[in-house]
């Protein structure tokens, strides 16, 4: 009873009180080259095994690094959207539950779906990731509406307008992304087999395996209860000294059994089919990798998907004019601190008298302390630097150039003089003469 309770209040708190189950007269949205607009949330036992599990942990849990930030015009807006999404997207999830839940359904199905639950003045009040069995897309008076079946045979229809869709591997289906669990299944059931075989070769390699040879002819009844006595005596968990007898009657001969399974290289082959299906290595997996490994797998695996939920977010979150004024979700990686300090420390040196970053920004990036000081906050910037148009100036070559024209005018002026003085003199000497 307190079990319904609880689900029964889950189901209003994510959807609403007036959620609808159903929509009278509404039809079944038609693909273009698909006949049904419906998937399944079912990738058979792909979670399941430890190894696909590792892949999805190690992209999930670094993408729930991500900060999701509310900006306009690329300035952070403190307000209570931002605090909603930096600091807990609903009731049940922190901001790093909501990322990794997100991304770790995208990854097992290549499709994931955020309901935006509104009030009733249209105010966003939470994000809840839908984790359902089945979906079909619905069509009602022009608008496309998703139909949510959960295992507990709940139904909720949603408008996809309210609906935060983000896909991978999206090629075939107009509107979903591809089904993995053919892709996965060759590599998966590889990996299957072999681990199977771990497990029979361990059992073959722990138990007794032989035959009971008779001396002479004996009835068929004798040698099954003598073998039942030897098995009960040697073979009993409670026989800790692990001896058992034998009349001369008997002879036991022990059959040595060598058990086949797959080599290092083999088992290396399939990890890596699965590594590869994630582009992931095992150094990511295993979180044994180097800065240049992690860059590289920050550009290929986590950015495109950090990209994905920014444009998703922000289009589905506010309206086109909202847009227009500058609006926009963005989930940074600023607190992804995967480069070493000596990085760091070289990347500030660099940027900071350019005036990127200031004391206070400094200090986040080598993870210590803000300063509580107002110069903290300040953007420094070197006076080595200046304005292209204004070097020969900031050089003073202007006023250099200006002094040696000056200088030159002074002289020829100095030269005109002299040379008219001499003229005028040489003119009276000749009239004197």
């Amino acid at each position: 009873m307190f079990k319904n309770f609880e689900l029964r209040n889950l189901y209003q708190s994510f959807f609403g009180k007036n959620a609808k189950s159903e929509i009278a007269g509404a039809t079944n949205f038609q693909l273009i080259n698909q006949m049904f607009a419906h998937i399944t949330n079912f990738n058979g036992d792909i979670y399941n095994d430890s190894t696909i599990r590792s892949c999805i942990h190690a992209i999930a849990s670094n993408c729930a690094k991500l900060k999701p930030q509310h900006r306009k015009e690329r300035t952070v807006i403190n307000d209570n959207l931002n605090r909603l999404l930096t600091l807990r997207p609903n009731q049940y999830m922190n901001a790093y539950d909501f990322v990794y839940k997100i991304v770790t359904q995208l990854l097992c199905c290549n499709n994931s779906f955020v309901y935006i639950h509104r009030d009733g003045f249209g105010q966003i009040v939470g994000y809840y990731p839908i984790n359902f069995s089945n979906l079909r897309l619905l069509e009602y008076q022009g608008e496309l509406y998703v139909e949510f079946l959960f295992l507990n045979s709940k139904k909720v229809v949603l408008p996809y307008e309210d609906l935060i869709h983000i896909r991978r591997h999206f090629n075939e289906n107009d509107i979903f992304g591809s089904a993995q669990r053919e892709a996965l299944q060759a590599p998966l059931n590889v990996l299957t087999a072999i681990n199977q075989g771990i497990i029979n070769s361990i059992k073959l390699s722990a138990g007794l395996r032989g035959l009971l040879q008779f001396a002479t002819v004996t009835p068929a009844d004798k040698q099954k209860r003598v073998k039942e006595e030897f098995v009960s005596s040697y073979l009993n968990i409670n026989n800790a000294d692990g001896i058992a007898t034998l009349d001369p009657s008997a002879e036991f001969k022990e059959l040595k059994v060598e058990p086949q399974t797959a080599d290092d290289k083999q088992t290396t082959i399939a990890r890596e089919n699965i590594y590869r299906f994630f582009n992931v290595s095992e150094n990511i997996v295993r979180s044994t990798y180097n800065e240049e490994e992690y860059n590289a797998f920050y550009s290929s695996v986590i950015e495109p998907i950090a990209i994905q939920l920014s444009l998703e977010f922000t289009y589905k979150t506010f309206t086109d004019k909202e847009i227009g004024h500058g609006n926009e979700i963005v989930f940074s990686a600023e607190r992804m601190t995967f480069a070493s300090n000596a990085t760091k420390a070289d990347v500030i040196s660099k940027l900071m008298p350019l005036g990127i970053y200031s004391i206070n920004q400094a200090c986040e990036i080598m993870e210590m302390p803000k300063i509580k000081e107002d110069f903290a906050d300040k953007h420094l910037m070197s006076l080595n630097y200046v304005d292209i148009s204004k070097a020969d100036k900031y050089q003073k070559v202007d006023n250099a150039k200006e002094s040696e024209k000056q200088g030159s005018k002074k002289e020829n002026d100095a030269t005109n003089e002299s040379e008219n003085g001499t003229t005028e003199k040489y003119s009276e000497d000749k009239k004197d003469a």
